[in-house]
């Protein structure tokens, strides 16, 4: 007996879903996202203040060189 196409492919999906390591890759996937999408977030929302800092203290260094 042959088994059709679409439940070869059905039981493959079945088998990797079923798998823990793609659970894992998944797991940790997001992980990385969140990470890269709140360091974006804190960029975006403190970026100004930070460059206007570090050009005060890099003016400060300048001024106080030899």
């Amino acid at each position: 007996m042959r088994v059709s196409k679409g439940v070869e492919v059905y039981a493959r999906v079945i088998r990797y879903l079923g798998d823990e390591k793609g659970a894992s890759l998944v797991e940790y996937s997001l992980l990385v996202i969140l990470i890269a999408i709140a360091a974006l977030t804190a960029v975006a929302y403190f970026g100004g203040e930070l460059s206007s800092t570090y050009s005060d203290i890099n003016s400060n260094l300048v001024d106080a060189g030899p």
